[in-house]
């Protein structure tokens, strides 16, 4: 990273979502056993829905959860982050979950593979940039 100064600054609700439909990569973020737990993902937005394939015990995913995403360029130091966060729920229809798993590739393969439907009700983000002057 250089040495030059950055700016962090807020972005709109829109421009999140665009940034988020645009990426495919994340992390499944949530507490569990007042620890922290954060899980690599892929993911897809449709219909106001954030869809999450993440290695996690379903069991195990709350009734809330957070979803972040970022983009960051290791030489400038410049690039965005977005979080989104709301109510969740694992899609146990076989042939829906089946439609999401050829959808988006596995980060994981194993017994832990669950498809997270999000509804999100905050979405926030961020760009990070070079500081002028």
């Amino acid at each position: 990273m250089t040495n030059v100064p950055l700016r962090m600054t807020e972005i709109s609700g829109a421009e999140a979502l665009w940034l988020l439909e645009g990426s495919s990569l994340g992390r499944l973020v949530y507490v569990r056993r007042e620890l922290p737990v954060v899980r690599p993902a892929r993911h897809l937005w449709g219909v106001g829905r954030l869809i999450v394939r993440s290695p996690v015990q379903a069991a195990a995913v709350p009734a809330t959860a957070t979803y972040h995403v970022d983009e960051f360029g290791a030489a400038a130091g410049t690039g965005w982050s977005v979080t989104a966060s709301g109510p969740t729920e694992v899609i146990t229809d076989p042939d829906e979950a089946a439609s999401y798993r050829r959808a988006l590739p596995a980060v994981t393969h194993g017994p832990h593979d669950t498809v997270v439907r999000i509804r999100p009700q905050t979405v926030a983000g961020f760009r990070l940039t070079r500081a002028e002057g």
